[in-house]
């Protein structure tokens, strides 16, 4: 991972009141992608680690899988998740709008803060390096449909495979600092953040600016932050060059990339990315059956009221080479949660029917991946299959129940790899 960068050091990258530019010309698809997967792997659930979108690439990334390209959703390939930072060039990206930045004008871009504060104001890109203390914090960034293509029946939405997640540093201001020098206003309910991406959204809902909220009284207000930095790096652009919210432990669609606008609100927020979009049935693990949730019976809360559930993935062996009997194979992969640090990890070498002790790897902080390692000599040859399991501090297992619901949300169920091992 990259130092970090000095506030000192940021300034003279950027120029005074400089553009960033990341002109798009068109994106390029790879030569890896020269016989692609079939597009769609349903109606069964999806038996690749990744998506089967072709790779391509963009301005400051390395190939990607593409989803989609009006929005732009690009997932991050399973080989970059061996370290406990994602770098950024590989880092996923999920747009909601197909309009979105190529270039911001620092000379003129501010952040705005509007609405009922008692202070409305406006901060450039050097008032927030200089006039504020700087933190960092390690933490996973994760779309809340990751994983998505694994649901039984299939539902809606970019059938992502496992690598819509990434875990960097990032550093900038507290955003409860940025609050209380506005000074919210008697009488706020909630805090609204909207970026600079824009569009249209699903006719006829309102949707062509992509605003979220949390409850002024909701403590990750104290936890987020306004990043500048990713990995000691100005943000990338797809990214949310200049500044994006960072919120520990909850799902990606609360950080707001290229974020511009903070809202104090004194009535609750129901635009379309509030409600209906992003809600999760008020159930424990937000699990349902499709034919509950056709009775329209079931009670639904926005995404932003839980945290991620605890997650392990096995990134090494992939199961693209055999293994060899009485030679030591090395398990590896990554775990997380938003709910607290990762204390133990598990894996097992006979599809979960026991399960031992991984080595876990250095602890970056309370929301970041987590690595570990299993060395693991098979004493005969066939066909195995690995399986990992993950606990966090608040004592959260996974377990192997798959979730549903229509959203396609909250997916943690154990991960498997199937491994052949060969005699010598």
């Amino acid at each position: 991972m990259a130092e970090l960068m000095t506030r000192r050091r940021l300034l003279a990258l950027l120029g005074s009141g400089a553009a960033l530019a990341a002109k798009p010309s068109l994106a390029v698809v790879s030569t890896q992608a020269e016989a692609p997967l079939q597009p769609f792997t349903g109606p069964g659930p999806n038996p690749y680690w990744n998506g089967v979108g072709p790779y391509v690439t963009y301005p400051q990334k390395l190939p990607l899988q593409r989803l989609t390209d009006r929005p732009i959703q690009l997932e991050t390939p399973r080989q970059y998740f061996t370290e406990a930072f994602t770098p950024n060039a590989a880092f996923f990206v999920r747009y909601h709008l197909s309009v979105i930045p190529n270039e911001i004008d620092l000379a003129a871009w501010r952040l705005k803060l509007e609405g009922n504060f008692s202070k409305p104001m406006e901060l450039s890109l050097p008032q927030l390096l200089h006039d504020f203390k700087p933190v960092s914090i390690a933490a996973v960034n994760q779309c809340s449909g990751n994983s998505r293509s694994r649901f039984q029946p299939r539902v809606a939405g970019g059938q992502w495979g496992n690598g819509a997640m990434g875990n960097a540093m990032w550093t900038g201001v507290r955003l409860q600092d940025i609050l209380e020098r506005a000074g919210i206003g008697r009488g706020t309910v909630q805090i609204q953040f909207e970026g600079l991406d824009h569009g249209v959204g699903p006719v006829d809902k309102g949707s062509g600016r992509f605003m979220k909220s949390f409850d002024a009284t909701d403590a990750i207000l104290g936890k987020a932050i306004v990043a500048f930095l990713m990995n000691g790096e100005p943000l990338p652009m797809l990214n949310g060059f200049p500044v994006r919210l960072v919120v520990p432990g909850k799902f990606a669609t609360y950080w707001t990339k290229h974020l511009t606008f903070i809202r104090a609100l004194t009535q609750t927020d129901n635009n379309f990315w509030m409600n209906p979009a992003y809600r999760i049935p008020a159930t424990p693990g937000g699990n349902v059956t499709p034919e509950a949730m056709a009775t329209g019976k079931i009670k639904t809360v926005p995404i932003g009221t839980v945290d991620m559930p605890v997650r392990s993935f096995i990134i090494e062996p992939d199961g693209s080479a055999p293994l060899i009997r009485n030679m030591p194979a090395q398990i590896r992969g990554i775990a997380f949660s938003g709910r607290g640090r990762i204390t133990k990890v598990e894996v097992s070498t006979d599809d979960g029917k026991t399960w031992q002790h991984a080595t876990l790897g250095q602890d970056h902080g309370v929301y970041a991946f987590r690595t570990y390692t299993y060395l693991w000599t098979p004493k005969s040859a066939g066909a195995f299959t690995l399986a990992v399991r993950a606990t966090d501090q608040t004592g959260s297992v996974q377990t192997d129940q798959a979730v549903w619901n229509p959203g396609g949300y909250l997916w943690n169920r154990i991960e498997r790899q199937e491994v052949t091992v060969l005699s010598a």
